[in-house]
C-alpha cells in the first residue's frame, strides 16, 4: 500500500495551527441539517487535534456558490456543528481572518469561511493557496470526498505545509486498498445504477481486477440487449450495445463471470405495486413492459456467488430500489453481503450515494465493513484514477 502520514505522525501539535479539510457539504432545509453523516465523520481527527492541544481550524466548501452570499456561508454551519461536536466552535470570516485565529488558543475549534469564497479556489491558485497556508503550521486532509479535485484547499496546501491524513482519510484509504489495491480473491463487484454511459470507466477498469462482476439496475438492460435480449420498454442505451458487448469480451479475455438477471421483475407501469407485476424469465418480457428489478432466483443465485468470495465492492443498486416492491433485490443481496462480512467471510466495501441509500433502506449499512459517503471521488477510484488530493498526502 501506498504510504501515508498521518495523525500518528504529525507529532506535538499543542499550540500549533493545523488546517483541517473537511467535508461539511450537508444537505439543509429552513436553516436545519437534515443529514448529519458528513459532520458525524469529522469528529475522530477534529475531537484528538483539539484534545492534543491543537488550534483547530476546519476549511471546506459549502454548495456551489458563483460568489460570496449569505445562504452559502459556513456560518450557517457553526450552531449545528458545536452541537454535533459537543464543545464551542467559532466561525472566521476570511475579511478578519487573521486577526480572528490569532485569538484563538489550544483546543479551540473554528470553521473558515467556504472556500469556495474565493474565485481562485478551485482553479488551486498559488495565491489562494498561500492565503489559506499563512493561517496555518500543518495542513491534514480528511474529506476523501473532495479528493479526486486539485483545489487550493484539497491539493495546493499538501505541497505548501506539512500534509497529513485525517482519521476518516485514513480509515477510508484502507478500506479502499483492501477492496482493490491487495483483496483477498475472489474479489466480486456489484455495479447497478440507470446508465452504462455514466460508469463506462468503471465496468473497464474492473474487469480487470474482479472475478465477478455483477451488473445490476437500468444498465443491465443495455448489456442483456447487446446479447440480443428483447428488454421491451425497459430503460436501455441501444446505442451502447456494441461498447458492452466489448466489455463482455474484455471480461471474457480477462477470466471475469459477469453476472446478469436471467429473471426478472417487469411492469407495464414504473409505479408501486403496479397491477401489471410479474416476474419472468429475461426472454419473456412483453413489447409493453419494463424491467424494474432483478427477479429471486437471480438474487438467490447472486447470493450463492458472494459466499464463494471473499472481497466485495458495491456502487449502484440492482433495481428501481426507491419505489416498492422494486427494492427486494437490492435489500436481499445486501442483506446476505452483511451477514458474510459479520460472520468474517467477507470484506465488504460500498460507496456512493444512491448506495448509501439503498444500503440505509435495507438496514444494513452497519454490516458493511465500510460504507463510503463520497459520490464522485468513490466512482473516479473505482475506474482506477490517482485522486490529486491523495496522490498530494503520499509519503
Amino acid at each position: 500500500m501506498t504510504k501515508f502520514r498521518t495523525l500518528d505522525d504529525i507529532g506535538d501539535v499543542a499550540g500549533k495551527r493545523v488546517l483541517v479539510r473537511e467535508d461539511l457539504n450537508v444537505p439543509m432545509q429552513d436553516g436545519r441539517v437534515t443529514d448529519d453523516t458528513r459532520l458525524r465523520a469529522t469528529l475522530p481527527t477534529v475531537t484528538e487535534l483539539a484534545d492534543r492541544g491543537a488550534i483547530v481550524l476546519l476549511l471546506a466548501h459549502f454548495g456551489r456558490p458563483k460568489a460570496p452570499s449569505p445562504e452559502y456561508s459556513l456560518a450557517l454551519l457553526t450552531a449545528p456543528y458545536e452541537a454535533v461536536l459537543g464543545r464551542p466552535v467559532s466561525y472566521v470570516d476570511w475579511e478578519v481572518a487573521d486577526e480572528n485565529v490569532a485569538m484563538l488558543r489550544p483546543g479551540d475549534v473554528a470553521i473558515l469561511e467556504n472556500t469556495r469564497f474565493f474565485g481562485g479556489e478551485e482553479k488551486n491558485d498559488p495565491a489562494v493557496v498561500e492565503r489559506f497556508a499563512r493561517l496555518g503550521d500543518l495542513y491534514v486532509n480528511d474529506a476523501f470526498s473532495a479528493a479526486h479535485r486539485a483545489h487550493a484547499s484539497t491539493e495546493g496546501l499538501a505541497h505548501r505545509l506539512p500534509a497529513f491524513a485525517g482519521r476518516a482519510m485514513e480509515a477510508e484509504l484502507k478500506a479502499l486498498e483492501k477492496a482493490l489495491g491487495a483483496p483477498e480473491r475472489p474479489v466480486a463487484a456489484v455495479v447497478g445504477g440507470a446508465k452504462v454511459s455514466t460508469k463506462l470507466e468503471v465496468l473497464r477498469h474492473l474487469v480487470a481486477k474482479v472475478d465477478h462482476l455483477i451488473i445490476g439496475g437500468g444498465m443491465a438492460n443495455t448489456f442483456l440487449a447487446a446479447r440480443g435480449v428483447d428488454v421491451g420498454k425497459s430503460l436501455c442505451e441501444h446505442d451502447l450495445t456494441g461498447i458492452a458487448l466489448e466489455i463482455l469480451d474484455a471480461a471474457e479475455a480477462a477470466r471475469c463471470t459477469v453476472h446478469l438477471p436471467y429473471d426478472v421483475v417487469v411492469a407495464k407501469e414504473f409505479a408501486p405495486d403496479p397491477p401489471s407485476l410479474r416476474t419472468c424469465n429475461v426472454h419473456e418480457v412483453a413489447r409493453d413492459e419494463m424491467i424494474l428489478d432483478v427477479g429471486p432466483a437471480a438474487v438467490e443465485a447472486l447470493a450463492d456467488v458472494l459466499k464463494t468470495c471473499r472481497t466485495l465492492v458495491w456502487n449502484g443498486p440492482l433495481g428501481a430500489f426507491e419505489t416498492p416492491p422494486f427494492d427486494r433485490a437490492t435489500v436481499q443481496l445486501a442483506r446476505t453481503a452483511a451477514a458474510l462480512t459479520e460472520a468474517g467471510q467477507l470484506v465488504s466495501v460500498a460507496g456512493g450515494g444512491d448506495t448509501v441509500a439503498a444500503l440505509n433502506h435495507a438496514g444494513v449499512a452497519d454490516g458493511f465493513t465500510f460504507v463510503s459517503t463520497a459520490g464522485g471521488a468513490f466512482l473516479e477510484w473505482m475506474e482506477g484514477k490517482e485522486l490529486p488530493g491523495v496522490k498530494a498526502l503520499e509519503s
